[in-house]
């Protein structure tokens, strides 16, 4: 979820570049990402923490609610002790800085993926 649609489409791509992987929904902001994800069921769910509506970790504390054992990846320009403590209260799985290679992300989903 992102609201920045070449972003997301950047996203999409790389994401369904691994075998078996397909990307089953996109949404604009947080409670669209709530809706698509409690709709689609998806094996993961990818947020952005800065996005309209409702953020990031506003929208991993409803789905956990709903989803509890959803993996959910935040992405944010900046991770402190702060984000991470309330990101886990959030019910997040893990925090992919958006500073590091987009290698990260997939290599995390594919960790989180595996474990399930």
């Amino acid at each position: 979820m992102d609201d920045n649609p070449a972003i997301r489409g950047a996203l999409r791509r790389i994401l369904e570049f691994n075998d078996g992987w397909t990307v089953c929904g996109e949404a604009v902001d947080g409670r669209d990402g709530i809706e698509k994800a409690n709709e689609l069921r998806p094996d993961l769910v990818v947020l952005d923490l800065s996005m309209p509506v409702m953020n990031g970790l506003e929208a991993a504390r409803h789905l956990h609610q709903t989803q509890p054992h959803l993996p959910v990846i935040l992405c944010s320009l900046h991770s402190d002790d702060v984000l991470q403590r309330e990101a886990a209260a959030a019910g997040v799985t893990a925090i992919v800085s958006k500073a590091h290679n987009m290698e990260t992300l997939v290599r995390k989903a594919r960790e989180l993926l595996a474990s399930r």
